[in-house]
C-alpha cells in the first residue's frame, strides 16, 4: 500500500465520527439507483437532430473512412459497402439506415458472484450508470499535492475503492500501468488486477487482438468455469476503431471485428477534437462524431446482424488558443450531451466522457467542471456516463480521493435524475392540514419518517454542519475528508474475487502483482 493511503495523518473529531456513524445506521440510502431514466435535457431540436442524421450519412456515403484493410474489406463489401475513387470505404444511405433499423435496443453486462442479478446493467438508450475508464498515465497524491506515475497496484487499488463505492456501476482501468511494459503482460496483469479487485460489471481495453482468447480465459475462471463468460457476459470490449478525421485504427478495428464476431458487445470511444481533429464549430463536429460512429455500428451489424453495440459518440473539444484538449469546458457540456441525443435519436445504449476536468486538484474549478459535465451527460440520457470517477488534469491523472468525491456526487446527480414523483400520497394534503394546526412542523410526523430515506440521499463528505461546529472540529475541507475515507476502505479492503482459482491464473499467465502486495505490503 502507498505511503498515502497508509498513513493517517490527523486525528478526526469524534463528534462528526459518531453522527456519521449514527447516520449510517439509521439511514440507509434507497433513494437513487443505477438505470434511472434520463433525456429531459435536449440541446437539439427535432428538426436539430434529423439535419445532423442526414449529413452524417452524406460523410459516410461520399467520404467514407480512409485505410481500409483487405480483411475488413473481405468482410463488408460482399453485404453492401463500397469502395470509392479514393479508396475509402464508404457505407451508402439506404444501407446504413437498414442496418440502424435492425441494430440491438438493449444489452446486458452482468456482475458476478454475489453481485450476480443485483448489479447487472441493463443497457437501454436513456438508462442511466456511472462507469469509470481513463487509463490516466499518473496518480495523485494528495500528501504532497502533485502527481507520480501510475502502476499496476494502483489499478487494483482504485478498482478495490470503487468495489466499495455504490454509485460507480460499472469497472474501468482508470489508470495505466506504467510498471509494466509488454502488452501481453499489461493485458493480462490488468485483467487479473480488476477482476480480483471487484465484481462489478467492467468495461476493458486491450492492445493486441491476440490478447482476446486469454482475456476470455480469464474471464471464465473469474466466473466460476469453462464457457461460463460468454453465457454472461460481465464484460465489454472497449477501444478507438476511429482515428478522426474519418480513418480506420487498425489495431482496434481488429478487435471490434473479433468481438463482433463473438456476438459479444461492441464497446468503442470515438473521439474527434473540435477545431483539431474535426471542424472547430459544434454542429460540424457533431456531425463528424456521428458519421464516425454510425460507421463502427454499422461494420459490427455487418459482420454479425443485431451484435449489440454501444453508439459512443465522444467529441472533445480543444482550447484553439492552445491546441490543448479541455475536457472541463462548457463546449464539452453541452457537444457531450448532444453526441447522447443523437444515441438516444437512434433508439441505441450510449456511453460519453464527461467528468474530465481540466482542474489539478479538487477545488473550486474542479467542483464547477465535474458537476456541469457529469449533470448534462445523465440529464441528456447517456446510458453510461464515462470517466466517471477520480480523474483529473485533463484525463492525465487519477485520484483517490477524487474518485470518493464522484461517487457523491454521482448519488446526487442520480436524486436529480429522478426527478419528482407527484401522487397523492406524495403531495400531502391531508399532512398539511394536519401538520400546520398541531404541532406546526412535520419532524417527526409518520410521513416523514416513512420517506426519509426513499426521498433523500444524505451525503457523508459534503459538509452541511453549522460554521461554528465546523470550525470548532478543526476546520476540515473537502479533501481531507476524503481521503479519509479513501484511506478507510483502502486500509482494510484486500479482496481477491478469483478466490481458490487465484492458484491456477498464476499458474496460467504472467501475473506480476505479488500475493502480499495484495494485502497491503507494499515494501
Amino acid at each position: 500500500m502507498t505511503q498515502t493511503i497508509a498513513t493517517k495523518t490527523r486525528r478526526r473529531g469524534g463528534g462528526r465520527a459518531a453522527r456519521i456513524a449514527q447516520q449510517q445506521a439509521s439511514t440507509g440510502n434507497d433513494a437513487v439507483h443505477g438505470g434511472l431514466p434520463g433525456g429531459r435535457y435536449r440541446p437539439l431540436s427535432q428538426a436539430d437532430m434529423v439535419a445532423i442524421h442526414r449529413a452524417a450519412l452524406t460523410v459516410l456515403e461520399r467520404t467514407g473512412l480512409a485505410d481500409p484493410f483487405p480483411e475488413l474489406l473481405d468482410l463488408v463489401l460482399p453485404k453492401g459497402a463500397v469502395l470509392n475513387d479514393h479508396n475509402r470505404l464508404c457505407f451508402p444511405r439506404a444501407l446504413t439506415e437498414d442496418l440502424l433499423s435492425n441494430a440491438a435496443r438493449e444489452y446486458y453486462v452482468h456482475a458476478r458472484g454475489e453481485r450476480a442479478g443485483k448489479d447487472d446493467m441493463h443497457c437501454t438508450a436513456q438508462s442511466v450508470y456511472f462507469a469509470n475508464s481513463g487509463t490516466a498515465v499518473t496518480t495523485f497524491d494528495a500528501q504532497t499535492k502533485s502527481y507520480r506515475p501510475s502502476t499496476l497496484c494502483d489499478i487494483y487499488d482504485f478498482t478495490r475503492l470503487v468495489d466499495k463505492l455504490d454509485n460507480i456501476h460499472m469497472l474501468g482501468a482508470t489508470v495505466l500501468a506504467t510498471d509494466v511494459t509488454d502488452d501481453f503482460t499489461h493485458d493480462m496483469n490488468m485483467v487479473y488486477a480488476m477482476l480480483s479487485a471487484s465484481q462489478k460489471p467492467a468495461c476493458l481495453a486491450f492492445r493486441s487482438r491476440s490478447h482476446i482468447p486469454h482475456a476470455i480465459r480469464m474471464f471464465d475462471l473469474a466466473s466460476g468455469g469453462e464457457g461460463k463468460f460468454l453465457k454472461k457476459p460481465s464484460v465489454v470490449f472497449g477501444g478507438c476503431p476511429i482515428v478522426s478525421p474519418l480513418r480506420i485504427g487498425r489495431e482496434n478495428m481488429e478487435i471490434l471485428i473479433d468481438t463482433a464476431k463473438l456476438g459479444l458487445t461492441v464497446d468503442l470511444a470515438v473521439p474527434p477534437q473540435a477545431g483539431a481533429t474535426a471542424p472547430a464549430t459544434l454542429a460540424g463536429t457533431l456531425v463528424q462524431a456521428v458519421a464516425e460512429t454510425l460507421a463502427c455500428v454499422a461494420i459490427a451489424n455487418l459482420i454479425t446482424p443485431g451484435c449489440p453495440v454501444s453508439f459512443a459518440a465522444w467529441p472533445f473539444i480543444t482550447d484553439l488558443r492552445s491546441g490543448s484538449f479541455t475536457g472541463g469546458s462548457g463546449e464539452q457540456a453541452l457537444i457531450g450531451a448532444a453526441a447522447v441525443q443523437m444515441g438516444n435519436f437512434y433508439g441505441l445504449p450510449t456511453s460519453v466522457g464527461a467528468g474530465m476536468t481540466d482542474a489539478k486538484l479538487t477545488d473550486a474549478q474542479y467542483g464547477l467542471e465535474k458537476a456541469l459535465t457529469f449533470s448534462l451527460a445523465a440529464h441528456a440520457g447517456a446510458n453510461r456516463v464515462c470517466e466517471f470517477g477520480g480523474m483529473l488534469g485533463s484525463l492525465m491523472g487519477c485520484s483517490f480521493e477524487s474518485m470518493v468525491i464522484d461517487d457523491e456526487a454521482g448519488g446526487m446527480i442520480l436524486r436529480s435524475l429522478r426527478g419528482i414523483e407527484v401522487t397523492d400520497e406524495t403531495m400531502a394534503v391531508d399532512v398539511i392540514h394536519k401538520c400546520a394546526i398541531d404541532p406546526g412542523h412535520f419532524l417527526g410526523n409518520p410521513h416523514t419518517l416513512s420517506f426519509m430515506n426513499s426521498e433523500f440521499v444524505y451525503p457523508q463528505l459534503m459538509d452541511r454542519e453549522r460554521t461554528d461546529t465546523w470550525e470548532g472540529e478543526g476546520k476540515v475541507d473537502l479533501l481531507q475528508r476524503a481521503q479519509d475515507k479513501a484511506q478507510d476502505i483502502l486500509g482494510v479492503h484486500f479482496p481477491n474475487y478469483f478466490g481458490a482459482e487465484d492458484a491456477r491464473v498464476r499458474e496460467e499467465f504472467p501475473i506480476v502483482v505479488k500475493t502480499e502486495q495484495m494485502r497491503g505490503n507494499r515494501s
